[in-house]
């Protein structure tokens, strides 16, 4: 004979903190492939930049960092971010919010940089990097993003205003790095 049992509020409460905890440990395992992915590719493009500006003595290579966006997203879109079966919830549809914002910032300030009114885009964005990365350890309870978010974002903008031209990209393949190296530590926590 089946009994129907209420839980009581401490045994409802510890199945959703449970439930939480389990989704944010799905969350952070699934983001691992795309922190490694980003960083990967953030730090070949700003490799591939700063040589070409080096060599060529030509800042106009910075226009490839468009190329970024092209390549990536659809990329992303392919490595399928909910392709083992996760349900979306809020904390992964904040994540996405902020890179999402991050991204649009970051294409719209470069334009403007470009277009309109010239100004210290590596500043501007390693700073917005390293929030929004700051943010996604926040939102995921995790102290190894909210370090590199921090080093990333404070770190970066002491290196944009002491280094100028061409060397000033070697702060985005240091965030790639860091962002790589996050998305490795994520692997290894969450197996």
């Amino acid at each position: 004979m089946e009994q129907n049992k209420e839980m009581t509020a401490s045994e409802s409460l510890q199945l959703i903190t449970e439930t939480f905890n389990k989704n944010r440990k799905d969350i952070l395992r699934s983001s691992a492939k795309f922190f490694i992915f980003w960083g990967a590719l953030l730090t070949a493009i700003s490799l591939i930049i700063y040589l070409l500006w080096h060599f060529k003595g030509n800042p106009s290579w910075n226009f490839l960092w468009f190329a970024m966006p092209v390549i990536g997203y659809p990329l992303a879109a392919l490595m399928g971010r909910y392709k083992d079966g996760q349900p979306q919830n809020e904390v992964s549809k904040m994540l996405g919010g902020v890179w999402g914002v991050f991204g649009a910032f970051a294409i719209t300030l470069s334009a403007i940089a470009i277009l309109l009114v010239p100004m210290n885009v590596t500043l501007i964005i390693v700073i917005i990097m390293g929030l929004a990365e700051c943010m996604s350890g926040v939102l995921l309870k995790n102290w190894p993003i909210i370090i590199a978010g921090f080093l990333l974002g404070v770190g970066g903008a002491v290196f944009a205003m002491l280094v100028k031209g061409e060397g000033q990209l070697l702060i985005f393949t240091l965030g790639g790095i860091l962002l790589l190296l996050t998305g490795c530590i994520m692997k290894l926590q969450y197996k």
